[in-house]
């Protein structure tokens, strides 16, 4: 386009060298070094340039009264590309954004995407970003960058506690041998780590000893963390040896650790910990003390403390080391059940329910143990007996938890600063604003172990005081006052800055938080104004007996005080157990290094790595809100604890993807607000409740509804952001120049997009012979090649849902239902089209109707013919069928189980017992008789709710593909009709021509009521039967394919993996989207038809077996889905267990087809087939190796590539690896090694039979009925 000349001066010289930088280069320029100053500078006027450009376009556009200004889209992608490098994340994203909309193949460009996918990461957008990548690398496998795209999935899975997934992506990148931010030394010790969060503790320990013998160790911080890692592995995993051993191995690789790094405070308290369980006082609090000594403050270490002096009989000391670690993190519920323990065994019972509770609302993950639960109950049952008074008036040991909570700052603390002066009493906001008693100098003193703190240490009194002394001011009174109100103006601000949260800076977020806070603080403090009212000095009086809370501990026995240590162990110290020592920290928690958001007082931490996600802690939230008790006993009747905190202070608080458009769609977006945002979205702090706080899946649910990457939706105005920004400098430069440079700005875009190989494909047409594929096709694939078996078209994604939406009314359609009453019914014609054009069907009596023998297939049948036949169990909680929900009773997606395997035996045992046990509550039910549990209510429904909470074993997965030991069973099936049988011409996975376990093959269910089989697609989107043997009934829902899209997007909302997650989805939320589900009973003897791509999910409501396979139908749908699921499959990283290419070939080869759609489907994928073995022809002779001869052996499975796990047709890429050969694909070889040395490249079927099978596949004029 000519253009005025009215932009910022550039050379030729200076163009050239800027078409070198693209997004590739993210993470490999150092411009924050004084050698990359030209570099850097460069960048900037490059930047400068192409605003330039789009600022004029807009001018001309004004003048010319036109709406939409003419700029190329290639601009903006290389703008993109510049800004991102100059770590101008915002700026980029709007200029990616642009290039988005205006571009409509972006998806060939794989720099763009790459580039976008960085931008969206750097954002902790991660489903966004995960898109992004997962595109470059669908549609450019052998792209420059996939190792670091491996790499950043890696990350998300890991965060997400994804870990299999996790875990291959650092596989993959660990298998690539190109250049790489990470080091393999990094990248090994992050697989090693993932064993081990996955409790692959044998597999971790030899990855880590492996590692540090190895020369990858060389460097010491590497070394040490990973002896830090397997130092606590021998701590903690009883299975590695006898514990003598274990103790003084973890202890010598802990030492190891300090040796090469001694300043991580983290491997000090791990070692204190380790001489803590051997009983070495001194050297565990010599460690604690480093640990304190070499880092932040940390909970951990102070609950850990709290232990020690409990178990030196120093109650007061270990109370204030578990206050000093709850008040670092108010979510710490190990802390607290410790502290509730301390008080039990003071005989301070209502303080000890207040920890308990504590614990229980704070418990990682909402698991609690039966015993805190018991503790609880009893303590709750017998509180309520004991007048209130007894309990004011008896002499304490210790202060009570609200009193405790006032105490000062231990001098372990306050020697950090090396202050000498006495510290104030902080009190809590929670505690009424007199009554406190000052304590005595001598309980300033921690404990007769003397300072924990070295004194040559200081550090800044904000970075290391307790949270609770924050509000502290040491030149006021102890006492202070009530938080003053609110003005009218103030509360006005207050609401204006609550209704634009998202579009806040960062001066206004903190102005907000403030403002929140005390608003916090009033209702606070009006709440104990209240209490003390009620109290009627109740809370004075304890306070004011100060010699007895801070005097002797009172001798036991006292007539006055109830025994509350009657559980038995309750007080019980649990020194020996490593466990029990504080909190102990899963493998994610400890292992810090992996997480900048929480070591960053560990320097030189080895695996932080190139730019990492910013929260990228997956632990708990820590505590945040000053000088607050989270649960006081004083308001634990009917307290929701934090529940009540103003939004801003809520550590759950993230901001969404609109928060990002609305701030890059400001037209007066200024450099220097842009920058404050950045450091708040890349800070490593982990900072609750900010702008830059982690995005979450529900935060861009209007981004998951499209399930694309589609920026698309963003306002128009994002361009603005660069506009505005541009410089406002001009220098002449003529139009032709400017046109020249932006002619070859242009061809590095369409050089970028022909280098995904799009731009370069010959065009192909299925009425070409094979020898014309071929030869359209030779020495085009010369550069390494990977096409689709469905051409050339933009990556699969989920559909939109149907238009228009469905009416409420028609979310619930009546079931397609067929009942057949002879032989004759089942075996017609109308019956199999019937079924083939629903998407599930129940065929009533199917079993009558042709008298199968469903005996064969009962659990006493099974146990006489392979009693110890290998079972799969999975151990689920039982629910009413409509209904999935965690232990606090919210309904959620997630169907949690846990895995095991038994014996048909042993699980008939248990279907067996179960029946009995419940036939035996049916019947004293019936005769009147209750359990002691029923005592509180003779209601069904209290019983159904107690039925809730209740562990069930489902027995699945039965392989019965063996002929020899199910001949009877196999046998008995043969008498279904074509359509629906495991065998028949017209079953396309007949035709595979070997076993896929579970499709082509009979797999058993074993069931008890309430047994689940969460909701998923068939493999491959193929068609179903299920038979169900009884005696009970099973309860099936069931979408249409068309929804898939939709609730693969809830799936994603509800952070759960929709192709390999387990989940049940909630209708209510089913119905919102208007979603229509079909449900129904299948009785015994009743089959079921699972249509292609069917979502499906059952439940057993009675004791009964199923058996079941996949079918295809010999059709265009069933074969264009498998085709499409394939390809999805392929962007997921998700293996296809059915060979779809293998399929094809054999049907060619097998059979002749009538159908149109279904003949140009076959052949078209015949003939991509065809072009891509020429392209891999190609790129084997340009790398000057032979093709070497293997052949196939009849019924050899398809073989799938090691790493990716796709599908390897004919030519195989061979490397011995562990004694083994092992197939690769092509892209996956080139990875390896650029030159393939070390492989051999095999084919399995000559190229001349190949192309007369796509030769003689022809369509026929008449029908062909297949039995």
């Amino acid at each position: 386009m000519s253009l005025p000349s009215d932009t910022v001066d550039l050379s030729m010289d200076e163009h050239q060298q800027l078409l070198k930088f693209d997004s590739c280069k993210f993470g490999f320029l150092k411009l924050d070094k004084p050698e990359e100053a030209a570099t850097k500078n460069l960048l900037e006027k490059g930047v400068q340039f192409y605003e330039s450009v789009i600022k004029v376009a807009v001018k001309k556009a004004k003048e010319e009264n036109s709406t939409n200004p003419n700029v190329e889209p290639f601009i903006f992608c290389r703008l993109g590309h510049l800004l991102l490098l100059l770590e101008q994340y915002e700026k980029a994203l709007s200029a990616y954004q642009k290039y988005y909309q205006l571009e409509t193949d972006y998806w060939k460009n794989g720099p763009f995407l790459y580039g976008l996918g960085f931008v969206y990461f750097h954002f902790n957008a991660y489903q966004l970003a995960t898109r992004a990548f997962q595109q470059v690398l669908y549609t450019s496998p052998s792209f420059t960058r996939a190792n670091e795209i491996h790499i950043r999935l890696g990350f998300i899975y890991k965060i997400g506690k994804d870990f299999d997934k996790s875990l291959k992506h650092f596989r993959h990148a660990l298998s690539d041998s190109s250049q790489c931010s990470l080091t393999k030394a990094q990248i090994k010790l992050h697989i090693a780590h993932l064993y081990e969060v996955q409790g692959k503790y044998k597999q971790a320990k030899e990855a880590y000893e492996q590692f540090i013998n190895s020369e990858d160790a060389s460097e010491e911080t590497y070394k040490a963390t990973a002896n830090k890692q397997l130092g606590w592995l021998y701590h903690t995993v009883s299975s590695l040896g006898e514990k003598s051993v274990r103790e003084e191995l973890a202890i010598k690789y802990l030492q190891e650790s300090l040796k090469n790094d001694k300043s991580n405070g983290q491997t000090w308290y791990l070692l204190g910990r380790c001489f803590s369980s051997l009983g070495k006082v001194h050297d565990a609090f010599v460690s604690y003390r480093n640990s304190i000594d070499k880092s932040e403050a940390s909970a951990d270490t102070w609950c850990s403390i709290g232990v020690l002096y409990q178990q030196q009989n120093q109650p007061m000391d270990a109370l204030q080391a578990y206050i000093c670690a709850v008040q670092l993190d108010k979510s710490h519920s190990a802390a607290w059940t410790d502290l509730g323990l301390l008080y039990e065994t003071c005989n301070q019972p209502k303080d000890a329910l207040t920890c308990y509770i504590n614990a229980t609302k704070t418990a990682k993950g909402g698991i609690v143990s039966p015993s805190l639960n018991g503790k609880i109950k009893f303590l709750q049952q017998n509180l309520s007996k004991v007048p209130m008074q007894h309990l004011q008036n008896k002499p304490k040991t210790l202060p009570s938890i609200e009193e405790a909570w006032a105490l000062p700052i231990p001098a372990e603390l306050t020697s950090r600063q090396g202050s000498s002066t006495p510290h104030n009493v902080q009190k809590s906001p929670m505690m009424p604003s007199s009554g406190g008693a000052s304590p005595s100098p001598v309980q300033q003193n921690f404990g007769n172990q003397g300072p924990i703190i070295d004194d040559k240490k200081k550090k800044t009194l904000q970075q290391r005081k307790r949270p609770s002394s924050e509000l502290l001011d040491t030149s006021r009174s102890t006492q202070p006052g009530p938080p003053q109100l609110l003005s009218p103006q103030q509360l006005q601000i207050l609401h204006q800055l609550q209704q634009n949260r998202n579009n806040l800076d960062p001066a206004r977020q903190q102005l907000l938080q403030d403002l929140q806070h005390q608003v916090y603080l009033q209702q606070q403090h009006a709440k104990m104004q209240m209490l003390n009212q009620q109290g009627s000095g109740q809370m004075s009086g304890n306070t004011t007996q100060s010699s007895g809370m801070y005097g002797p501990r009172p001798q036991t026995g006292s007539q006055t005080q109830q025994n509350f240590s009657q559980l038995g162990n309750s007080a019980e110290i649990r020194g020996n157990n490593p466990t029990s020592q504080g909190h102990v920290p899963s493998s994610i928690d400890r292992f810090s290094s992996f997480h900048p958001s929480t070591s960053g007082s560990y320097s030189g931490s080895p695996l932080k790595g190139p730019p990492l996600p910013s929260g990228f802690d997956p632990s708990r939230p820590q505590g945040h809100l000053h000088g607050s008790i989270p649960f006081s006993s004083a308001l634990s009747q009917g307290s929701e604890g934090d529940a009540s905190l103003p939004k801003s202070l809520d550590s759950t608080h993230t901001v969404n993807e609109k928060d990002i458009t609305d701030v890059l769609s400001r037209p007066d977006l200024a450099s220097s607000i842009a920058e404050d945002l950045l450091k708040q979205f890349s800070s490593q702090t982990g900072g609750q409740g900010q702008l830059g706080a982690r995005l979450t899946q529900s935060d861009i649910k209007s981004s998951q509804k499209q399930a694309s990457v589609d920026p698309r939706s963003s306002d128009s105005g994002l361009s603005d952001s660069v506009v505005h920004s541009t410089s406002s400098q001009d220098i002449n430069i003529s139009a032709p120049i400017i046109e020249k440079m932006l002619k070859l700005d242009g061809e590095v875009i369409k050089c970028d997009t022909d280098a995904s190989k799009y731009g370069t494909l010959p065009k192909l047409n299925i009425h070409m012979t094979g020898e014309q594929v071929l030869k359209t096709c030779k020495s085009v694939g010369k550069s390494g090649i990977t096409t689709s078996v469905l051409g050339d078209r933009p990556p699969p994604r989920p559909p939109s849902p149907p238009r228009p939406a469905l009416s409420k009314d028609q979310l619930n359609p009546p079931t397609p239902s067929v009942y057949l009453e002879c032989k004759k019914d089942a075996f017609s014609p109308e019956l199999q089209q019937y079924c083939q054009s629903q998407p599930v069907v129940v065929i009533r009596g199917m079993a009558g109707a042709l008298k199968l023998d469903l005996g064969l297939f009962s659990t006493k049948s099974l146990v006489e013919a392979n009693a110890d036949h290998p079972v799969e169990v999975r151990t689920q909680k039982m629910q009413a069928p409509d209904e999935n929900r965690d232990q606090f009773g919210n309904k959620i997606w997630q169907c949690a189980s846990t895995r095991n395997h038994t014996t048909i035996a042993k699980y008939a045992q248990y279907q067996a017992a179960s029946f009995q046990e419940s036939l035996k509550e049916e019947q004293e039910k019936a005769k009147g008789v209750f359990k002691e549990s029923d005592s509180d209510s003779n209601s069904s429904i209290s019983s159904k709710n107690r039925k809730k909470g209740k562990m069930i074993k489902f027995g699945t997965n039965v392989d019965l593909s063996d002929h020899k030991k199910w001949e009877p069973q196999l046998k008995e099936l043969a008498k279904l009709p074509a359509f629906c049988r495991l065998v028949s011409g017209s079953n396309l996975l007949s035709h595979v021509g070997h076993t896929i376990l579970g499709m082509n093959t009979v797999q058993l269910y074993m069931k008890v009521p309430g047994s689940r089989t969460p909701g998923h697609q068939e493999n491959n989107n193929y068609c179903s039967v299920n038979i169900n043997i009884g005696p009970g009934d099973t309860e099936w829902f069931g979408v249409p394919e068309q929804y898939w899209g939709v609730i693969y997007s809830m799936c994603e909302r509800n952070n759960v993996d929709y192709l390999t997650g387990s989940w049940w989805p909630v209708l209510e939320d089913l119905y919102e989207e208007d979603v229509p589900v079909y449900r129904f009973i299948q009785k015994p003897g009743d089959l079921v038809w699972v249509g292609p791509g069917c979502v499906h999910w059952v439940q057993a409501i009675g004791w009964c077996n199923n058996i079941a396979w996949n079918v295809g139908p010999m059709t265009s749908r069933q074969i264009q889905l498998g085709l499409e699921r394939y390809e999805w499959n392929k962007l997921q990283n998700y293996k296809s267990i059915v060979p779809m290419l293998h399929l094809v070939w054999n049907l060619a080869r097998n059979i002749k087809v009538s159908d149109q759609k279904l003949y140009d489907l076959i052949k078209s994928t015949l003939m991509n087939s065809l072009r891509q073995i020429q392209f891999t022809m190609d790129y084997v002779e340009s790398m000057n190796l032979d093709v070497k001869w293997h052949g196939r052996a009849e019924g050899e499975a398809a073989h799938y590539c090691n790493v990716c796990e796709v599908e390897v047709f004919n030519i195989l890429f061979v490397k011995e690896q562990d004694n083994k050969f092992v197939v690769h694909c092509q892209d996956c070889a080139k990875k390896i090694h650029h030159s393939l040395e070390g492989f051999v490249v095999l084919n399995q079927y000559r190229l001349e039979d190949l192309v007369n099978i796509y030769d003689n596949f022809s369509l026929r004029t008449s029908s062909l009925t297949l039995n």
